[in-house]
């Protein structure tokens, strides 16, 4: 019989499996109250239970037994359970842990009955996935800025409670186990841990489904890891299917889809949002809209199983259902990444064939430096993360951390500092992790701390084969790669022939008994110290290398490392010898296969530099070619005190002006001369008479920076939060000053209540935060509170779940400033506004923030702000919350920035009113009555095109096309733009201001341009086509040939948009449509339309090239090239087009600046553009002239071209024709086109969101 695994797999080779819809959007659906929820089994439970979603299948198992049937008999083969946040820890919030088990059981026995039902009904065997969330905590962030290392939750907790999760779900009888919307990879570590134990011990396996979430277009997940890191921390669970879903729509996520693909042999799974949500917190995204995009990806063979997330419903399903029916399902490759050993921090860090050697950075290491060591046992521990950064800026890796000291506390001590360091992202982004302890609860310790895939250093035989296999069980549980010393029962191998028969044994077990990867194998082949003066030492080096070479020879996948600093213990204190006798030993090791060491990064000199006569003692020394080569080494260190040149870390923002020390700390982090720059700048009286001048100064102006970076995706939350922290040390210093001051100013000005009030409160500002009634989604509102209370507010921070009651009640009793609402799910929107209406009626007159990811400025604006009539802002993300907050609280300024809000909030509902409106338009008919009317008879007579069809250019001319260069727009890309006189290219280089820069690029765009095109780097490809044409209305059909005309049906038809918005009294301009440059069926004048698509080819794989060197400055010149290129071929063909391909103007002679000016007669409009701003129209240009087949050009989803350096468009040859907007347009021609299109009004509405004059809802 086949197992669950097999049987599922089965099916995915030979269709692609459709997922379900929202559970969430279904219960909405049902409006139900707190009374629903409650049932007669929890009506006297102590905490309000609305919202909890889960609870429903024990008070309503019928209603979520329904919604399972809805999605079955839409099309879903998979169902999931309904237990998103069915753990202790996410039912912790609504009193309910104890019932965790049951949740999951009872949910689990609702699904399966639903799907038995369902599949007795229709003969089609159906599956019950168990959902395990994330839960409301997170491992890789802590929830307090003053502590970093802190940690709500830890990872044993979460592995007891997935278990009892997990349990709950098996015995309900659940086919597979889907641990899905992955914000923190950390946490689903967990949960995997927890199904591979159970699958050891107690249950049969299930597959394992995983699935993260991509929360913006920076590509990462909620805690910074990118999708391909994610891949590789999860990996080592072996699921049957990884993918994405949440947060983004399926436009949004296809990118990283794509990536995932690329980096798993695994099944895809992808169930996306119903698009993006809009102002107001819905999902508008139909279903039909929702299931092309689907098929999309199906067709391109991305995905095998395909669902939906938060705003789909059985509709979308059936549509997507339908969608995928036919579609061939992905077929995963056998093998990703063969030969390469994979690990990850925040980033992927691939060590494969002709990877250089990796640096280990080795002094994070209590027993190897002694600076760290005395760090720790303070206590200094973020003094002691400074070690960890210098180690990656000069170069390491991968950073061994280790804690193995008597004194220490080593589990706690190695917890505190992995939790410090995926605090800092200039580590956790850069550098996988390398355990490293003789003692495994340390290990372990390190292990629960890191959400990337790290390295365990080390384990050995030393205690025999079955201490050995333990150990290896879990580290291969845990998902790490793992060092192996050549130590076994008899002791520390020293020769060459004990290391290769130790490994060799190590490998065999590994690999046999517990199906380790090869390629997760690492041997340390034990360098041991030489010079030492005996003679039984001389040959340890040359036996390292030699066992390093027959290993990698033999073990194949197994990788060499091993830790330097053990080579020259016996030169301690003369570093130059010892860093020239890592260079030399380094040199032939790794010629001889060592992949790998753990060094002081940074301090290793280059073999060529070292001077020659150290470098013959050293050759000697581990050769073993010179007895007396330990005491001549000593005798050449006695006489050159500097033999060996030192790397020096230099700090040159120091020498800048204090302001500028403070905004680049903050920016960067550093918190290490923070006090001292504060200090320094308090100090300056005259600049700065209050010790506040400092926070509204530089520190302000520091944060405002990070918030900008941060908003445009520029920094990420890991680096905001540290730079929270450097401000909240700032502060601190300065607060005890402000306190003196406020005494002072007390003492002078009498004892008056609000001063005394003030003297007690060095804070900046009271602030009360709370999750919305009804919603327990709050990592969003802890980011806020961390990043204000590093900015000294004092934050009360309420929970998740907080009645409008309770929230009042806390403001006023801690006489807040501020109150700041947070909510993720859209009935949290209706909450929000009932609390502004009751602090209205109950006149609390505090400003009042509104956040959270299904909130806008535009619902804040036109639904919250005008139920309430003090200060309603809109606050996008953490970063942007103190700059609002600390406006709203300054004396000086929170005026002028209420007012700026309200007539912003006024703009933004009047535009929006506006928009609803009926403005002035003709109707439909009357527009055409003054439409453009052409005396076809008496006037121009089309000239016929030199051939009928199409014409492809494969490798267009590029020399020919660089005189048709317009290069006034690449200077707008590089933001350069000359004052009148100087505007235009070539004046732009008299221009005082910007001549000189202007010419340097052009310059360097020449030299660029020339080298390209001789090495035939770009390449320009097209087509273009002519066929008979005759206008009907506002439509234009064409014919294959001339004959056909009026006696065949057209081979495709152009639908045009005409002009209604009404225009002005005095002018006499018709309304166009661009079917009016075109003669009408019937007029007896015979008519032609063309068409073109041209692009240019090449720049994305150079653009590829140039990221390898980081050289952004060629990804921008060779982009903006690229398409100036396109411009100018679309420039040049028209050209042809008119003097000698239609020769509708043979005789044409006009300059590049007449052409420029258009003072050709004809024109090329584009769909997408003012003359017809439908994209939808390029389908039939691509089909008519085949364009992808004969070109490459593509189009995405969206209609975009691809490669992006693309132009095309269609060619009236009219002498009247003429370029136009077709502005606004009414309902009536909405669906007048729709009509014509045989496409659903929405469809067409979405298209045309922008022109539309009425509000579609």
């Amino acid at each position: 019989q086949k197992s669950m695994r097999e049987e599922i797999e089965s099916v995915l080779q030979e269709r692609i499996m459709v997922l379900d819809g929202g559970m969430g959007t279904m219960i909405q659906q049902h409006a139900l109250s707190e009374e629903h929820f409650r049932g007669h089994e929890f009506k006297d439970h102590s905490k309000p239970l609305k919202g909890n979603n889960d609870l429903l299948s024990i008070t309503q198992p019928d209603i979520i037994c329904d919604i399972h049937k809805e999605y079955l008999l839409s099309g879903a083969d998979i169902i999931e359970t309904n237990t998103f946040s069915s753990t202790r820890v996410a039912q912790a919030d609504y009193g309910l842990e104890h019932l965790a088990y049951q949740l999951n059981r009872v949910s689990a026995q609702v699904a399966r009955k639903a799907a038995d039902d369902i599949a007795a009904q229709t003969g089609i065997r159906r599956y019950v996935a168990g959902a395990m969330g994330p839960t409301n905590r997170t491992l890789s962030v802590s929830p307090s800025v003053e502590r970093p290392d802190y940690r709500n939750i830890t990872f044993d907790e979460l592995v007891e409670a997935y278990t009892e999760q997990a349990k709950g779900l098996l015995d309900g009888g659940v086919d597979i186990m889907l641990v899905e919307t992955i914000f923190d990879t950390a946490n689903a570590k967990a949960a995997l841990f927890a199904l591979q134990k159970l699958f050891e011990n107690e249950y049969d396996p299930r597959p394992i489904f995983v699935s993260g979430t991509i929360v913006d277009k920076s590509g990462r997940t909620l805690s910074g890891q990118t999708g391909e890191a994610f891949i590789i921390s999860v990996s080592h669970s072996k699921p049957l299917c990884v993918g994405l879903n949440c947060a983004l729509g399926a436009v949004e996520m296809r990118p990283f889809i794509e990536t995932i693909g690329k980096c798993t042999t695994a099944y895809v799974i992808c169930y996306p949002n119903a698009g993006l949500p809009n102002a107001f917190g819905g999902y508008d995204e139909t279903p039909e809209v929702t299931a092309k995009h689907i098929k999309n990806f199906a067709l391109d063979g991305l995905v095998n199983i395909v669902g939906g997330c938060c705003g789909t419903t059985p509709a979308h399903i059936r549509k997507i259902a339908e969608a995928v029916k036919l579609c061939k399902p992905r077929i995963p490759p056998p093998s990703l990444s063969e030969g390469y050993m994979l690990l990850s921090g925040l980033e992927p860090f691939r060590i494969g064939p002709y990877t250089n050697f990796v640096n280990i950075g080795e002094r994070c290491n209590v027993a190897g430096s002694r600076k760290f060591a005395k760090l720790i046992m303070a206590g200094n521990y973020e003094e002691a993360l400074s070690v960890a950064k210098v180690q990656v800026e000069m170069g390491a890796q991968v950073l061994d951390i280790n804690m193995d000291d008597g004194m220490l506390d080593g589990p706690a001590a190695m917890t505190r500092f992995c939790n410090l360091i995926s605090s800092e992202p200039d580590i956790a982004k850069v550098v996988p992790l390398c355990i490293d302890s003789s003692n495994f609860s340390v290990i372990e310790a390190g292990l629960k701390c890191c959400q990337g895939k790290c390295i365990v250093n080390s384990i050995s035989l030393k205690e025999g084969e079955k201490d050995f296999l333990e150990k290896a069980r879990k580290i291969k549980l845990y998902g790490a790669a793992v060092v192996v010393m050549a130590f076994d029962e008899v002791g520390q191998a020293t020769e060459t022939e004990s290391k290769i028969a130790i490994c060799t044994r190590a490998y065999h077990l590994l690999v046999e008994k517990l199906c380790f990867n090869p390629n997760d194998i690492i041997f340390d082949p034990n360098i041991l110290t030489i010079g030492t003066g005996m003679e039984e030492h001389n040959l340890y080096a040359m036996n390292f290398i030699n066992a390093t070479k027959t290993i990698k020879e033999t073990l194949p996948g197994a990788r060499i490392s091993g830790g330097l600093s053990n080579l020259s213990f016996s030169f301690r204190g003369m570093d130059a010898i010892r860093e020239a006798m890592h260079g030399v030993f380094l040199y032939h090791a790794i010629k001889c296969g060592m992949d790998m060491g753990i060094v002081n990064a940074g301090n290793l000199p280059v073999y060529d530099d070292i001077h020659k006569e150290l470098l013959l003692l050293c050759e000697n020394l581990i050769w073993n070619k010179d007895p007396d080569a330990t005491e001549k080494l000593l005798h050449y260190a006695q006489n050159h005190a500097q033999g060996g040149k030192k790397v020096v870390q230099t700090d040159e923002w120091r020498k800048n002006s204090v302001e500028e020390r403070l905004e680049y700390a903050l920016i960067k982090g550093i918190e290490k001369y923070v006090i001292e720059d504060t200090e320094e700048a308090r100090l300056n009286h005259e600049k700065y008479p209050r010790p506040l001048n400092i926070i509204e100064g530089p520190l302000m102006n520091g944060m405002k920076i990070v918030g900008d970076l941060f908003g445009a995706g520029k920094m990420f939350l890991p680096q905001v939060i540290k730079s929270a922290r450097v401000m909240k040390k700032a502060v601190g210093h300065l607060v005890p000053y402000m306190e003196k001051e406020r005494e002072e100013r007390r003492a002078g000005q009498g004892s008056v209540e609000e001063e005394a009030r003030q003297s007690l409160d060095p804070y900046h500002g009271t602030i009360v935060l709370a999750t919305v009634k009804g919603d327990v989604h709050d990592i969003g509102k802890n980011i806020v509170g961390v990043v204000l209370g590093c900015n000294n507010f004092r934050v009360i921070d309420l929970g998740v779940m907080t009645p409008c009651d309770k929230i009042l009640k806390a403001a006023v009793e801690n006489k807040a400033d501020i109150i700041g609402l947070s909510g993720l799910i859209t009935p949290s929107l209706d909450e929000m506004i009932f609390v502004a209406k009751e602090m209205e009626r109950l006149a609390i007159k505090i400003p009042l923030l509104i956040g959270g990811a299904t909130t806008s400025k535009t619902h804040t604006a036109v639904k919250i702000a005008p139920r309430y009539s003090a200060p309603v802002i809109h606050v996008l993300d953490a970063s942007k919350s103190v700059v609002v907050c600390s406006q709203l609280l300054d004396e000086n300024l929170k005026d002028d920035f209420f007012e700026e809000i309200l007539e912003e909030y006024e703009e933004i509902r009047q535009e929006h009113y506006e928009s609803l409106k009926e403005r002035r338009y003709l109707s439909l008919e009357q527009a055409r009555r003054k439409g453009f009317h052409n005396d076809w008879l008496s006037g121009h007579t089309p000239v016929k095109p030199k051939f009928i069809g199409t014409k492809v250019f494969d490798d267009y001319d590029l020399k020919r096309l660089t005189e048709y260069i317009d290069w006034k727009p690449f200077f707008d890309v590089w933001q350069l733009r000359g004052k009148y006189p100087n505007r235009g290219f070539p004046k732009i280089f008299n221009d005082k201001t910007v001549g000189e820069e202007a010419k340097r690029v052009y310059n360097d765009a020449q030299n660029l341009l020339k080298t390209l095109i001789n090495q035939k780097k770009l390449q320009a490809r097209g087509v273009v086509g002519f066929w008979p044409a005759q206008s009907v209305q506002d439509d234009i059909h064409l014919y294959a040939v001339e004959d056909a005309v009026g006696s065949m049906e057209p081979i495709a038809k152009f639908y045009g948009l005409r002009q209604q918005a009404e225009k002005d009294s005095a002018c006499t301009d018709p309304y166009y449509c661009l079917s009016d440059f075109i003669a009408p069926l019937g007029s007896g004048v015979r008519d032609y339309l063309g068409l073109f698509a041209v692009a240019c080819f090449g720049v994305d794989e150079l653009c590829h090239e140039y990221r390898k060197q980081d050289d952004e400055y060629s990804i921008i010149m060779v982009k903006a090239l690229g398409d100036r290129l396109a411009e100018a071929f679309a420039e040049e063909l028209h050209e042809r087009v008119r003097r000698e391909l239609w020769a509708c103007c043979s005789s044409e002679q006009l300059s590049l600046s007449e052409l420029r000016r258009v003072k050709y007669e004809g024109i090329r409009p584009a769909p997408g553009y003012p003359s017809q701003p439908d994209h939808t129209e390029k389908l039939t240009m691509w089909k008519l002239a085949n364009v992808e087949e004969a070109t490459g050009i593509g189009l995405t989803e969206s209609l975009a071209m691809t490669p992006a350096s693309a132009v095309s468009g269609l060619y009236f040859s009219n002498p009247k024709s003429k370029y136009f907007a077709v502005g606004k347009i009414c309902k009536d021609q909405v669906e007048d086109y729709a009509l014509r299109k045989k496409l659903p009004v929405s469809e067409v509405e979405k298209w045309l969101g922008p022109i539309l004059g009425y509000d579609p809802e």
